[in-house]
């Protein structure tokens, strides 16, 4: 299955992915490109560095956002991608991009979905003072972080926890549990009966 990574910034889950790939445990998946919307990031370094394909769609030289995932769609399918995987991308995608893409965008999210959805949800988990969080990986749909939920891990939240100290360890885990996610993709081991996920072994 050939995966397109949509990037804004440093980039560690893409690292994360990368690192997986070459190590054989993609179940067949590759990166064929990653497409960040912010030149200069470091993500795109870490593509360069893995000998993957990069592209930029800065989404700020476009007048409307569908001129912009137009551009998107674009540098996608010049690369035959089969699934997109946002790691770190912060636009929201509308319908039209989804349309393109039908069950076939995936995210992950610093929380257990669907409890704080947004921004910053390791710092909404550490003010609500719940005792446990962690990472989410879901299929995108047309709300924010609302899709169907493919994979969860739990992070507890200690009483010494910072926020910083908590992203750190959601992060760790995030790294783990992504590429064990596309795997499961990309061998075809994941079903979907309306919002219920199933993950074979």
């Amino acid at each position: 299955m050939r995966l397109g990574v949509l990037v804004s910034g440093a980039g560690t889950n893409l690292g994360a992915i990368l690192e997986a790939q070459a190590r054989g445990e993609l179940g067949g998946g590759e990166v064929v490109v990653v497409v960040s919307n912010r030149p200069g990031v470091t993500a795109l370094e870490r593509a360069g560095a893995a000998a993957v394909a990069t592209a930029v769609v800065d989404h700020r030289a476009f007048p409307t956002r569908a001129l912009f995932e137009e551009q998107l769609i674009a540098a996608l399918a010049a690369h035959g991608v089969e699934l997109v995987v946002l790691a770190g991308f912060m636009r929201v995608l509308t319908p039209h991009f989804l349309r393109a893409y039908p069950d076939r965008v995936v995210n992950i999210h610093p929380a257990l979905l669907p409890a704080f959805p947004g921004v910053d949800a390791q710092r909404q988990a550490w003010e609500h003072g719940v005792k446990m969080t962690g990472a989410t990986v879901h299929f995108v749909d047309e709300g924010t972080d609302s899709g169907p939920i493919i994979a969860q891990v739990a992070v507890p939240i200690h009483d010494d926890d910072t926020v910083e100290s908590l992203r750190a360890r959601i992060l760790a885990q995030e790294h783990l549990l992504y590429p064990r996610v596309l795997r499961a993709l990309c061998e075809g081991r994941v079903s979907r009966d309306g919002r219920r996920v199933r993950v074979r072994p």
